[in-house]
């Protein structure tokens, strides 16, 4: 319901008014001079004000320009309505700024037809308003990105957030890289699939780790896939917007370049160990990184199935459950269902 403020000192040409507009189905508050007038619009911020001019205390033209002044009551419509019919009132009360001036007696029709009009074409300007400020202000928070923390909040307040369930595929390797991705919640693998149709894990991501920014490139492809291994929740933002933020800050780049160069470093030692290593250092290193990722300390378990730990480790599911027993028996894990449970880091870390 739009509320309609009507000053008027006449007080049956008050009353008489505000009954037409309330049988419109209209919230009307009064006010009998200028002074009183421009408190209650001040308090109450009404949808329009229709305003005699001559009145005691504070006339109209007074009354308008202090609201005119006022952040929160500049744009609100104002409408004159006043006996006065010569042509410079009139041009005076339109000069000032008013969107429109009636003359006394005004007929139903006219008058409903005014405030109608008026607060319509309010609607309109209203939403132009908005979007060029939400526009500037989104231009603006650009112009502020400054480093990898920044560009993260810039995330969580400009970016669209989604959960996906575990086991659910975000996106696939070969796909068109429309966006780039901030883990806000859980646990994602990223993984290739060889040509034998075997699951390779490339890494483990957790909360505030950025994906997809080795795909920034215009035209480039996501060159892994990657899958929820729990229930999470992830936001992105356009490539697009990230190459605009880019652009100008040679800081930003430089990090994001360091965070591409680190995910591929640990990417070839993690290949290197796979290609040389044994098979009881590739599993000791898996669980070790895995319990680094966690933040684990030793009273924690770690919730991960053996297929997924097999996967970063590069060898077989099978192997893998039988050096885990060895590590069970020799008191080095603790092992229950999918939960593995470090007793000696020590040891572990000493496994060749």
């Amino acid at each position: 319901m739009k509320t309609i403020l009507i000053i008027e000192d006449d007080i049956v040409l008050r009353e008489t008014t505000a009954e037409i507009l309330e049988l419109e189905n209209y919230k009307v508050v009064t006010a009998p001079n200028g002074k009183r007038g421009a408190e209650q619009a001040q308090i109450m911020l009404p949808d329009l004000i229709l305003c005699d001019i001559m009145m005691p205390e504070m006339d109209g033209y007074e009354l308008f320009e202090i609201l005119s002044k006022d952040e929160q009551t500049k744009r609100i419509p104002f409408i004159f309505m006043s006996a006065k019919t010569e042509v410079k009132d009139i041009r005076k009360g339109m000069d000032l700024g008013a969107d429109d001036y009636l003359t006394k007696p005004v007929s139903e029709e006219l008058l409903l037809s005014a405030i109608g009009s008026r607060l319509a074409k309010f609607e309109l300007l209203k939403n132009g308003v908005v979007a060029k400020d939400e526009a500037k202000e989104h231009e603006n928070s650009l112009k502020g990105i400054e480093n990898i923390e920044d560009l993260k909040n810039y995330f969580c307040d400009y970016g669209v957030s989604k959960t996906h369930k575990r086991g659910e595929v975000i996106y696939k390797e070969g796909e068109y890289s429309n966006n780039i991705f901030l883990v806000y919640k859980g646990k994602i693998k990223s993984f290739k699939i060889d040509e034998f149709g075997k699951e390779l894990i490339i890494n483990i991501h957790k909360g505030d780790d950025f994906l997809g920014l080795s795909a920034i490139i215009d035209n480039s492809h996501y060159y892994e896939s990657i899958m929820a291994m729990e229930n999470v929740e992830i936001i992105h933002v356009s490539k697009n917007i990230l190459q605009q933020i880019l652009e100008n800050n040679h800081k930003l780049s430089l990090e994001i370049f360091q965070l591409i160069n680190e995910n591929l470093t640990e990417v070839k030692e993690q290949l290197l160990q796979m290609a040389y290593g044994s098979m009881r250092r590739k599993t000791a290193k898996t669980i070790l990184k895995f319990a680094n990722l966690m933040n684990h300390k030793p009273t924690n378990s770690i919730n991960i199935s053996r297929r997924d730990l097999a996967g970063v480790a590069g060898i077989a599911t099978e192997s893998l459950i039988r050096t885990l027993t060895d590590f069970k028996k020799k008191g080095i894990l603790e092992i229950e269902g999918r939960n593995i449970r470090i007793l000696d880091i020590e040891q572990l870390e000493s496994i060749n």
